[in-house]
């Protein structure tokens, strides 16, 4: 028996949002991170890079689904 999933337009629209709100908080908590590791006194550049690359790469993801 094959079972298909059958989303309406709204249930897609719904969960491209709820996958758009869901990385919104993801850049958010990076950038909580960054602030906390920035405001140490020898913050790790290692670490502060990479967080950034995160940020942006979840900013790309955001606006590629229409959420920016």
């Amino acid at each position: 028996m094959t079972v298909f999933n059958h989303m309406t337009m709204e249930e897609s629209a719904m969960s491209q949002q709820e996958r758009i709100d869901a990385l919104k908080e993801k850049h958010h908590a990076l950038d909580t991170e960054l602030e906390q590791e920035n405001a140490r006194p020898h913050p790790d550049d290692a670490h502060v890079a990479e967080l950034k690359k995160q940020k942006l790469a979840i900013k790309d993801e955001i606006a590629s689904l229409g959420g920016a």
